[in-house]
């Protein structure tokens, strides 16, 4: 899984596939596998978080999905992700997660979402507050060839989109 988390996902499964020798089935089957192993790391209590989302496409361009995750400021760790549509219910499970490490402070954009889920008390949405995670955004499709916009690769099925997923912000912390 090095090849798929140092960029030689940008070039798509089948080119890894080609260089292992293996059929695209198989790889992709021990991409699910093996996400299976690779676990976020642990959350910090009382620290700052910034929340995010990201739009990205499943099987066509016309079936948007979304991506929000989670990253402690100070140590740029992304410690929880959730693919699904932008709505209350894919965020909770992020925002949920955030909120019971009893976070200093949640970073958000103005999505009006995060005012029903998060408590004021804790909630910011300063200008410049998601610098790091916008950044954080471009790095992610700079990286992973499926999230980059204007092209033609996309993830064929959602399962794989979050195996993918859970390997790189696993396995390859990115320094965002």
């Amino acid at each position: 899984m090095l090849l798929l988390t140092e960029g030689m996902g940008v070039r798509g499964v089948r080119s890894i596939a080609k260089i292992l020798q293996i059929s695209v089935t198989t790889l992709l089957k021990r991409i699910i596998t093996i996400s299976n192993t690779v676990d976020l790391p642990l959350i910090k209590l009382g620290s700052s978080y910034e929340i995010d989302e990201l739009c990205t496409f499943v099987k066509c361009k016309s079936k948007r999905i979304w991506i929000v995750y989670a990253f402690e400021r100070e140590t740029k760790k992304i410690v929880s992700f959730n693919v699904g549509a932008r709505t209350n219910l894919t965020l909770r499970k992020v925002v949920g997660k955030v909120l019971n490490a009893n976070p200093l402070a949640v970073y958000t954009d103005r999505l009006k979402n995060y005012k029903t889920l998060i408590p004021q008390c804790v909630h910011k949405t300063v200008r410049f507050g998601t610098n790091h995670i916008e950044r954080g955004n471009l790095t992610l499709r700079t990286h992973l060839k499926r999230l980059n916009r204007k092209t033609i690769c996309f993830s064929k099925s959602e399962i794989v989109l979050k195996a993918v997923l859970q390997i790189y912000f696993g396995g390859n912390q990115i320094n965002l």
